[in-house]
């Protein structure tokens, strides 16, 4: 959603060259909005704990990706509201700078869309992932109007993808479902599953673990109350001379 403006492209003649170092600073401006930030951190918080276990990715918002063929960080950047790179070192970055990174660029990006960058994000954003980039999943959502699209990069070209039944859309790199829930965007598993926040995932493992309290005091309860049937079942043939054991 934030943009970093592009610098003029060098003249081909030029042939002196830079190597800065790779902890290049982040330059994104400030997230649009509240609600902005929020459904940032939501993706952020549940993809990095769907994925705990795993090192082999790297996962960002508000990051500036530098790109430069003359690998200067002063042309030639933009910052993606999310994205994700695939089969790379899992550690903190202070931005993503390609020349350093095998020349990896995102494999899949999200924008969040709003008044000042919608068209953007639609078009000229759109077209550098899609020619530079070549990401291979790239998608956008609005979050106040809602407005979600998604695109697969194939034979050089972006073509939008299609929603299944429940108005979700599948991301190829990362074997998972994009859908609105709640008036957020979440990740859904194969098996139609939300991805749930760690909070999300803490509440339901307390709650089976209620559950299943419940369920063992109830258990427990029942083979009292049998005992106690038992007992009463026993002290009645004992009254009537007839031995409860041999019964």
């Amino acid at each position: 959603m934030t943009i970093a403006e592009d610098l003029l492209r060098p003249s081909p003649e030029f042939e002196e060259i830079e190597y800065p170092p790779g902890n290049l600073e982040s330059q994104e401006l400030p997230l649009e909005s509240y609600l902005h930030l929020q459904q940032l951190l939501l993706l952020m918080k549940c993809l990095d704990w769907l994925w705990k276990d795993k090192k082999d990715y790297f996962a960002a918002g508000n990051l500036t990706i530098y790109y430069s063929p003359n690998q200067k960080k002063s042309e030639y950047f933009r910052g993606p509201d999310f994205f994700v790179v695939l089969d790379t070192e899992r550690k903190p970055r202070k931005s993503w700078v390609v020349w350093e990174e095998d020349g990896k660029y995102p494999h899949v990006i999200i924008e969040l869309l709003s008044n000042s960058t919608a068209k953007v994000d639609r078009t000229e954003k759109k077209k550098i992932y899609q020619e530079i980039f070549r990401t291979p999943d790239y998608f956008w959502f609005d979050p106040n109007t809602l407005e979600f699209k998604g695109f697969e990069l194939l034979r050089g070209q972006y073509q939008e993808i299609q929603p299944n039944e429940q108005g979700w859309l599948w991301s190829e790199q990362l074997q998972l479902f994009l859908g609105v829930y709640e008036q957020k965007l979440r990740f859904f598993t194969p098996e139609a599953e939300l991805v749930p926040t760690p909070e999300e995932s803490a509440e339901t493992e307390k709650q089976q673990r209620e559950a299943s309290e419940q369920q063992l005091e109830i258990e427990r309860q029942q083979n009292v109350a049998e005992q106690q049937r038992n007992q009463r079942l026993a002290a009645r043939l004992r009254e009537l001379g007839v031995d409860p054991d041999t019964v």
